[in-house]
């Protein structure tokens, strides 16, 4: 995102155009489609007649991808310059609306099985979770502190304690945590490795191979933990920003259709 803004910003330098010229206003003609075609994504799963056009999942692709294009197309529109006051507010309003769609997605893709898969359960999470747990046991029995480790993590990350300051700890604080437990666990591990190695003359391939499988599994077992620690959270905020998301659309809406209006009256 920040790359295609900034190849936007680059091209309206150029100033091959001005956002009143026959190029200018059909750009911001695009960008408003697209903006007016992100709401067909809403509708597709709240009007009855269009549940039947198609699966969900390729109208939400359809609604990120208006998403990214809109605000674009309108940046070029605009050469990153307002003329008015509605013009500020109508442009601000739609950089807040893609800049909450892009932090919607990111929570999004936490809380659902893929981009566009159906959401998890934290009971599927949990049995994966206890699945590395058992496998931890039989490949990690020759070190014992990476099992205490490893162990330490998930008592921490999935202590029950109900509240925001907890689900804030689980997304801010404990992917640091987790990356420390990290290189704690290959500290250890490269120590061991290195003794095994001198004792059954490894080649140099077979030692880097066996650290790679064991930091492998590390951080799937981390990664397993953190998500079955955030699934609650992520879904809090998922709620959190449903409710903050939509009145940022309908500011937009309503400049946005004051500012096309005044443009052409005026």
């Amino acid at each position: 995102m920040a790359l295609l803004v900034l190849g936007a910003w680059q091209i309206s330098r150029q100033k091959f155009f001005a956002p009143g010229s026959n190029l200018g206003y059909w750009l911001g003609v695009a960008g408003g489609s697209a903006m007016l075609a992100l709401f067909l994504y809403p509708l597709r799963k709240h009007v009855r007649w269009m549940r039947g056009l198609g699966p969900v999942k390729y109208w939400f692709l359809f609604h990120m991808v208006c998403g990214v294009a809109g605000p674009l197309l309108i940046l070029l529109h605009s050469t990153f310059h307002v003329g008015s006051m509605n013009a500020a507010i109508a442009l601000t309003s739609m950089l807040l609306v893609a800049a909450s769609g892009i932090v919607g997605r990111f929570i999004y893709v936490r809380i659902h099985r893929g981009l566009l898969g159906e959401k998890s359960t934290l009971r599927e999470l949990h049995a994966g979770a206890g699945f590395q747990h058992d496998t931890i046991k039989s490949k990690f029995h020759f070190a014992p502190e990476v099992e205490r480790h490893l162990f330490a993590f998930e008592a921490g990350a999935l202590r029950d304690e109900a509240g925001w300051s907890t689900h804030l700890r689980q997304v801010f604080v404990l992917p640091w945590l987790r990356w420390i437990t990290y290189w704690r666990c290959v500290r250890v591990l490269d120590r061991h490795f290195a003794d095994f190695a001198q004792r059954a003359h490894w080649d140099l391939a077979d030692l880097k191979q066996r650290r790679r499988r064991a930091r492998k599994l590390v951080r799937a077992y981390l990664s397993s933990v953190q998500r079955v620690a955030q699934f609650t959270a992520y879904d809090r905020l998922f709620s959190l920003w449903h409710v903050l998301h939509i009145p940022f659309v309908y500011v937009m809406l309503v400049t946005a259709v004051v500012h096309v209006v005044a443009v052409h009256a005026y």
